[in-house]
């Protein structure tokens, strides 16, 4: 019998997903091969097209895929936390953290930029802007953190949290910059925390 056509589409963009991410990882964007990768999913460059436009459409969608399970991991850290501040704190130091992981560190912090453009500008920084900005309010409805512009302290974080994972993906020393990353920003956090 034979599949649904949305589930044949959809399991043709997953594979060439999986293949394109598996690429982007390893060997980067630049050096990613459209054949190798459509090849390696069993399909054409054809497939590639239809589905994505271009490589630039993959790698969109993987960077999708792998923010979604940041996120997720994010969520699950923050849960955890013997609090809601120090989940807020814990949840953007991980983000921060993640950039030492080879797969993140090249796709999301490296190469995105490089082919994407200013990170500030990807449609899922909109996202990330309101989940922020939701958590600034119960933070400041708890009265731990300072009165402060919403907006303004979301985008100011995000900007210092995404800025911390460009400056640790691009370091010689990632591991160094990493402490001296996370050191920062648990200060610049902890100036926003209302002192009992």
């Amino acid at each position: 019998m034979r599949k649904p056509r949305e589930e044949m589409i959809a399991e043709t963009r997953a594979k060439l997903i999986a293949a394109g991410r598996c690429a982007f990882g390893t060997v980067g964007y630049a050096e990613a091969s459209m054949d190798d990768f459509t090849a390696e999913a069993g399909l054409t460059r054809g497939a590639l097209y239809h589905h994505f436009g271009d490589k630039k459409g993959l790698l969109q969608a993987v960077i999708q895929q792998i923010d979604a399970e940041m996120t997720a991991r994010l969520h699950t850290i923050s849960a955890g936390a013997p609090s809601r501040w120090e989940g807020f704190v814990e949840e953007c130091v991980a983000y921060i953290e993640m950039a030492l992981e080879p797969e993140i560190q090249r796709i999301m912090f490296r190469d995105g930029p490089a082919v994407l453009g200013d990170v500030s500008q990807w449609p899922t920084s909109n996202g990330c802007i309101a989940a922020l900005s939701h958590s600034i309010e119960q933070l400041k409805d708890d009265g731990v953190m300072a009165d402060i512009d919403t907006e303004t302290a979301a985008r100011l974080i995000n900007g210092a949290s995404s800025h911390a994972a460009l400056w640790i993906a691009k370091s010689e020393t990632p591991e160094e910059t990493s402490k001296r990353a996370v050191r920062g920003f648990r200060t610049l956090l902890d100036g926003l925390r209302v002192k009992a």
